[in-house]
């Protein structure tokens, strides 16, 4: 077993910007190191980035700070130094602090607060053997995917004509985080020496271990696979009274407290070891409770995230697993990935590859060889451990009703609009949240886009700040009526080029929240204080992440749905297609300020209003 600390993340626009090559996979070697951004430029765009939410005086009173850090041969020349050095002598100089600091060491719970989900189109059936069908060939079009990562044959992507690091794909695989009582770790299975060759099948609470390959080394065909399926599901008739798969839900010191428990077990730690070692986990789900169509999206999204509750499927997850696959009965269906080794653009390459495969018929027949029964696993549950069960069950079910879950398909317009106006879609939706955001809150908020880093050797991802002083602008005019529609284009203009450039930058490496971090850390790795503009009180207002955002990497009507970073803050996710556009937003009941909701409506209408104005009917 290798021990592995990785990373990942959500991306930017992916397979409409991403063109792929039939080059050979060669991981990582085509790419360059990730520079070290010059440190007067991040420092000035922090600055920058704090105009926006700060009154003059406390601008001040930051900047003299940042100027004494910066000065030359002060603090920060000397921790730059240092950075440029850990560049030199590691393959990623940020990546494997950032995974660390941003995932590892987080103590909340996976499900909601970190594990992104992505709920996919209904498919057309309803009723148990449907839905084994499609297992089935899911399971065999993942497993194809498996096999052109191992061979060779996964064509290196390419953004803005620069290859980008494939090292992520392999990692997908046979890895599982395994709580800690401080900080997790990342346990990756697949180049032991013998590599695992079985998956993991939940339903109605029971684990399986299903091989899905022969003896001689050959994946099992779809056939095959459904009547694995088939004998599994006629072992798992009754609801185990007890959950196992809550237990990963829980706060990770508590998990990791249990984990500990749990493992001292011999039948447990071979159960346990098992469905950490498999490729992936398959969930096989009850049917989404049938409610309005318009809600059924929301509902459909929250039951791949987190399960939908201990009365539901929330049982049928293991939620530290790299890859879980959740088929429902009723013809719903998803994915959701664990942060700290999967990323959203490998994420969307994988399932456009199943989407592809799904239409092709299966190549195989079957070979007239008898299988192995489906192997359950067992679990010997003392007192301790059920009242472990008992405790996780109570928190998720909290944490489910907390989150308020939005997701509606936005059908007047798509990405198409804002092309025709020479404006990049991207920057375009971003400054729209800012102004609906605003009209809600009568305020703007610190927000983060998430972007992939992987155009640099063992990249991951870099946040993008937004407001701008050119969105604040174009946000305090848009209602005036006193400022001309053609001033008001030239603004949102102003507004949607700022953040395009913003953009542009970290995509060469010169994002500013991974440096900010970075210097931080370096100063812990000397033994010197935090730098005072850390202890700042500007530095912590501009890292209360209220708008948590990210462009779902698909060209299929996809949605990507996560929780809020803050408890008052937002999650809005977005995948703009030609013609219409999906969103998420999530909330937290508990906050009165915020409303999934109230944001959702009022974007609906701002979205319509930035068309009106840059198309005004006569």
């Amino acid at each position: 077993m290798i021990l592995r600390k990785i990373q990942a993340g959500t991306c930017r626009s992916w397979l409409s910007r991403v063109s792929l090559r039939q080059d050979l996979c060669c991981f990582s070697s085509s790419v360059p190191p990730q520079p070290v951004p010059p440190l007067a430029q991040t420092l000035q765009g922090y600055l920058k980035a704090l105009e926006p939410l700060l009154p003059p005086e406390e601008i001040n009173h930051t900047r003299r700070m940042v100027q004494e850090f910066g000065r030359h041969g002060g603090l920060g020349a000397q921790l730059q130094e240092g950075l440029v050095k850990r560049s030199r002598h590691t393959k990623n100089w940020i990546a494997p602090w950032w995974v660390q600091w941003a995932y590892l060491e987080s103590r909340q719970p996976l499900p909601v607060h970190s594990n992104p989900a992505i709920s996919l189109p209904r498919r057309d059936y309803n009723g148990w053997r449907s839905q084994l069908v499609f297992a089935s060939k899911l399971i065999a079009a993942v497993l194809d995917f498996k096999a052109k990562i191992s061979t060779g044959q996964l064509p290196v992507e390419y953004m803005r004509e620069k290859p980008l690091c494939m090292e992520l794909y392999p990692l997908l695989f046979s890895s599982c985080r395994i709580p800690g009582p401080k900080h997790d770790y990342i346990a990756h299975h697949g180049r032991s020496r013998r590599s695992p060759t079985h998956i993991t099948v939940v339903r109605n609470y029971q684990f399986f271990q299903l091989d899905v390959y022969n003896s001689d080394g050959s994946r099992m065909t779809e056939s095959q696979i459904h009547g694995q399926l088939l004998r599994i599901r006629a072992q798992s008739w009754k609801t185990d009274k007890e959950p196992m798969g809550i237990l990963t839900s829980e706060h990770r010191h508590t998990w990791g407290q249990a984990y500990n428990r749990l493992l001292r077990d011999k039948l447990n730690k071979e159960s346990v070891r098992l469905i950490e070692s498999g490729l992936f986990v398959l969930c096989l789900d009850s049917p989404v409770m049938r409610i309005s169509d318009e809600k059924y999206a929301s509902r459909k999204a929250a039951q791949v995230l987190h399960g939908g509750g201990t009365f539901s499927n929330s049982g049928n997850r293991w939620f530290d697993k790299t890859l879980q696959f959740v088929v429902g009965e009723d013809g719903s269906w998803g994915l959701l990935y664990e942060q700290a080794t999967a990323e959203g653009p490998p994420i969307a390459t994988l399932l456009h590859h199943i989407l592809d495969y799904c239409e092709k018929p299966d190549p195989k027949r079957a070979p007239l060889v008898p299988l192995p029964m489906p192997k359950k696993l067992y679990f010997h549950i003392d007192r301790e451990i059920k009242r472990d069960i008992e405790h996780a069950k109570q928190n998720l079910d909290i944490l489910i009703n907390d989150l308020d879950v939005n997701v509606f398909n936005f059908k007047v317009f798509g990405k198409e609009l804002p092309k025709q106006h020479k404006l990049n879609p991207n920057s375009f939706i971003q400054v729209a949240l800012q102004l609906a955001y605003y009209r809600v809150h009568n305020e703007v908020c610190a927000t983060c886009g998430i972007i992939s880093q992987r155009m640099f050797r063992g990249g991951r991802t870099e946040y993008v700040r937004s407001p701008t002083n050119q969105t604040l602008k174009f946000i305090l005019a848009f209602d005036d009526p006193s400022v001309s529609r053609e001033a008001k284009v030239q603004l949102l203009r102003e507004a949607v080029d700022a953040y395009s450039a913003l953009t542009d930058q970290a995509l060469k490496g010169h994002g500013i929240e991974s440096h900010l971090l970075g210097l931080k850390l370096q100063a812990i790795e000397e033994g010197l204080s935090i730098p005072k503009i850390f202890m700042d009180t500007a530095y912590g207002l501009a890292t209360h992440w209220k708008l948590r955002t990210g462009q779902v990497p698909a060209n299929t009507d996809s949605v990507m749905c996560f929780g809020p970073l803050v408890p008052d803050g937002y999650a809005v996710c977005y995948n703009p297609q030609a013609d219409h556009v999906h969103f998420s937003i999530t909330a937290f009941n508990c906050c009165e300020e915020t409303h999934a909701e109230t944001l959702a409506v009022t974007l609906k209408d701002t979205l319509c209003q930035l068309q009106q104005l840059l198309e005004p009917t006569v």
